[in-house]
């Protein structure tokens, strides 16, 4: 069982019919009871940093989502649900995120030419290409974006995978049984459903 997590975002509906596309059962949880028996939590996200933020806490979920993390229990983080592991971001400067990576979230740099936000389809570089969420992947396979802002991890020995859009940013992290991408797996077809499989697998 998969808890997923409820706060307002846009895209739950397709995040949980593509884990369960890919075996599991989903759960969504809009208060901490719900969570009950759940295996792990995924965290989605569309939308701007400090509303998301202000949604957990109103709904009573910010501070189970911070001691499952603490505890070092399986959770795979999503777009904006990526972005709240750090510490802050400049799209809400003065709200707190969760503070799991060391870092910030920065906007895209503003350059002629550069489209924000960057939407579409883009390429993963692995770092670390053992790394399992990506195993049976190709070598450079695209999957799909639609951000303004990105994570700056502290340590990069975090990252998992980096993109490159008018500068190189990290694209995923990883500590301990936490696993985070600024993609959406849901939106990028059959790279994604592997993505998705791999996190299910590692259960």
């Amino acid at each position: 069982m998969i808890a997923l997590i409820n706060y307002g975002s846009g895209n739950l509906r397709s995040v949980g019919k593509a884990l369960e596309q890919v075996g599991a059962a989903v759960r969504l949880v809009d208060s901490p009871a719900a969570i009950g028996d759940a295996r792990a939590l995924v965290l989605p996200g569309v939308g701007a940093f400090g509303d998301c933020v202000r949604n957990l806490r109103e709904r009573d979920l910010w501070n189970p989502v911070a001691d499952w993390l603490a505890a070092d229990r399986p959770f795979l983080g999503i777009c904006l649900g990526y972005q709240l592991l750090f510490e802050e971001s400049e799209e809400t400067p003065g709200v707190s995120g969760f503070g799991f990576f060391k870092g910030k979230v920065v906007r895209f740099p503003r350059r002629p030419g550069l489209k924000v936000p960057h939407m579409g389809w883009n390429a993963l570089e692995f770092p670390t290409p053992d790394y399992p969420l990506w195993a049976g992947l190709p070598t450079s396979p695209h999957v799909f974006f639609v951000h303004s802002f990105y994570p700056e991890p502290a340590d990069p020995a975090v990252v998992t995978a980096r993109c490159d859009y008018g500068a190189p940013f990290a694209a995923a992290a990883s500590r301990g049984n936490a696993h985070a991408v600024q993609f959406h797996p849901e939106k990028s077809q059959e790279t994604g459903l592997a993505i998705l499989r791999n996190f299910v697998s590692l259960l």
